[in-house]
């Protein structure tokens, strides 16, 4: 039952004396909206958190757990900035078809909330939990979930402090909540927002492996390499990194043409020594795209890297290809 609002006794909910409630306390010191011992399932609650919110009330850090509040409007309208409820519990909390666009939820307990057809366009949900949250028909374009979640930073401490078990815990609830979020961005049609998401969720997983094996090494390694599929740039950033490295190990065991050897030499001129350079990385440039004119060789050790540059310059061209084609089509 909610409080009335004649008592003297103000809410103690503050944080730091920055935020602080002015509504009406109870037995428990805690307004209505504050207190998480009022479960807020009544069918008035709607209408009375909307008109709370509208006449400023203190909106973060209220407990909304087990909310029945399906079809909210919580919209601020015709301003720039959206309601704050940042610090907000909202464990399994019906917040289907609700408005919340540009809602403020940065550092709220949102697990097992119900959004399903909810409005979150521009919604700031950076530092949530957002574990088991139902996603479906969600509106989540320009939302923002942060840049690493909780749970990865929770993981990360407790790898950091040796709880191994408790981090693998954590990385795999990282792991389910970067699966939901490229599910539900997928189903909008979001393929820029769910191909960020997929990396996510696969480099999650690949901090569940351990440290020293070949399954993570070459999950790292396609990280680095293309972005898991998802990072075209890369793979054109490793191209350009291969050719100028090839061209400097060329550079300085030689390459033939015509019979005279175009190698660094102390006793050549500057200028005699950068024409020899600027060969080799024409040469690299040649051999990495497998044109091979013919005109410059090889020899000595240089076989063994422009063989090797060959082959990966081969593989990589096509990897390029199928990433880029892949962002595109989408």
């Amino acid at each position: 039952m909610q409080p009335s609002h004649d008592q003297t006794q103000t809410c103690r909910y503050h944080e730091d004396n920055t935020h602080t409630c002015h509504e009406a306390a109870g037995d428990s010191g805690l307004c209505y909206w504050h207190d998480p011992k009022f479960i807020k399932d009544r069918a008035e609650d709607i209408q009375q958190l909307e008109a709370y919110a509208r006449r400023g009330g203190q909106l973060r850090g209220v407990s909304l757990n087990h909310a029945k509040l399906a079809g909210i409007d919580l919209v601020r309208h015709n301003q720039k900035v959206g309601y704050d409820f940042s610090n907000a519990e909202l464990y399994r909390a019906d917040l289907s078809g609700g408005h919340l666009f540009n809602i403020n939820f940065s550092n709220a307990s949102l697990m097992k909330a119900d959004l399903r057809e909810a409005n979150l366009h521009c919604a700031n949900l950076s530092g949530c939990n957002l574990l088991g949250i139902k996603w479906a028909g969600s509106k989540i374009e320009n939302m923002r979930a942060g840049s690493v979640l909780r749970q990865e930073k929770l993981a990360e401490m407790a790898e950091k402090n040796g709880n191994i078990e408790k981090a693998m815990d954590y990385f795999e609830q990282a792991e389910e909540i970067y699966r939901d979020l490229r599910k539900a961005a997928e189903r909008e049609g979001l393929f820029a927002m769910s191909g960020d998401y997929i990396r996510k969720e696969l480099t999650m997983r690949r901090h569940q492996m351990p440290k020293r094996c070949f399954k993570r090494f070459l999950s790292k390694s396609i990280d680095l390499f293309c972005g898991y599929g998802e990072a075209p740039l890369r793979v054109i950033g490793f191209s350009m990194v291969l050719i100028l490295f090839s061209a400097i190990l060329y550079f300085f065991t030689g390459l033939n043409f015509d019979g005279e050897i175009h190698q660094f030499s102390l006793n050549n001129s500057f200028t005699t020594n950068l024409m020899v350079f600027l060969n080799c990385i024409y040469y690299s440039v040649v051999t990495f795209t497998t044109l091979g004119y013919g005109d410059f060789t090889p020899i000595g050790i240089s076989r063994a890297i422009a063989a090797f540059e060959a082959f990966t310059g081969s593989f990589t061209i096509a990897l390029f290809v199928v990433v880029f084609v892949k962002k595109m089509t989408r």
